[in-house]
């Protein structure tokens, strides 16, 4: 197959009718479901969700709930009403930071973020976040995760995150999407419903999700699209502009934070074709010649890919047994 910058092309259209009735298969008939859960964060990923879902079993049996808490952008609400209203859906709004403080989940965070900033204090105005090193095909840097820190003066503060650090400030704040994951399934258990994932391919394969939270779902409704497909997917389904428009995030962190500076290290049209030309087995020089990169950042590329899905497996891994 001819690999062009075009291979990465669905016909939405056709997708979208495929979904919808696999959708209607497997929660109704396969499940025996009445209809479906799931949250709402005013991102594309979850606004194609909702879509899909009120085509396969109409706005009374469609539950979408948004989860925010008190690091959580003001606009992810406002644009999941938006969206909701568009398509015709009352959300429901369940506010977890209750029971974030109840797992600490803020306090061993922090005290994380202060062995390396002791001055660092949330209730004064301090922000945090998590990055890596965005010049992924420039230079062959591994993924050395750094802390940075905005002062209430608004100065941007950043050090390396030695690995102790990092597990316990990721620890306490995969709090945030295992908590929504047990929201999600109590609306679910409440209405005989199924619950739906909203991850796409590029998180699901690479790693970026958290096991057991918002990997916890019935049905994985997009997981096999590139995020380059959900947006053609968005585009079709008619989501509104400022939510296509608006950049991916994770909302985890109390500052700004896209997926891109967080975890994915490339754009999203860049890593797609990229990613698609390794998994259809295209050489480093085939897809440098096609999308204009030297083979040297092509195999920069290829490398990471395939580090990522390899040192991310054991979220991947069902139970095993061993009886």
């Amino acid at each position: 197959m001819t690999f062009s910058k075009e291979s990465i092309r669905i016909d939405p259209a056709a997708e979208t009718q495929r979904l919808v009735e696999a959708l209607r298969v497997n929660v109704r008939q396969k499940m025996r479901r009445g209809g479906a859960v799931f949250g709402i964060s005013g991102g594309v990923d979850s606004a194609v969700v909702l879509s899909l879902a009120v085509q396969a079993f109409g706005p009374e049996r469609v539950t979408a709930i948004m989860l925010p808490e008190k690091d959580s952008d003001p606009l992810s609400e406002r644009l999941a009403r938006e969206l909701a209203a568009q398509f015709g859906i009352t959300p429901l709004l369940e506010c977890i930071t209750e029971a974030l403080d109840g797992f600490g989940c803020y306090r061993r965070r922090d005290e994380a973020v202060r062995r390396l900033f002791p001055e660092y204090d949330a209730a004064k105005g301090w922000k945090m976040r998590i990055t890596l090193p965005s010049n992924l095909m420039d230079e062959g840097t591994l993924n050395v995760f750094a802390l940075e820190v905005i002062t209430p003066d608004g100065r941007e503060l950043s050090r390396p995150l030695p690995a102790p650090e990092f597990l316990q400030v990721v620890a306490a704040s995969n709090f945030k999407q295992r908590t929504r994951m047990s929201m999600l399934y109590y609306h679910a258990e409440l209405k005989n419903y199924a619950v739906l994932g909203t991850a796409n391919k590029n998180e699901h394969d690479q790693g970026f999700f958290v096991k057991h939270g918002d990997s916890g779902v019935d049905v994985k409704v997009i997981g096999h699209l590139y995020k380059s497909q959900i947006y053609q997917l968005a585009d079709h389904l008619q989501v509104p502009q400022a939510i296509r428009n608006r950049p991916p995030t994770s909302d985890t962190y109390s500052a700004p934070c896209d997926q891109q500076d967080f975890f994915f290290r490339l754009p999203f049209e860049t890593m797609d074709l990229l990613w698609l030309a390794q998994e259809r087995g295209v050489s480093a020089a085939e897809a440098a010649e096609v999308l204009g990169f030297t083979e040297k950042q092509v195999q920069r590329a290829f490398d990471e890919f395939a580090r990522k899905h390899r040192t991310t497996e054991f979220l991947r891994m069902n139970p095993l047994p061993l009886g």
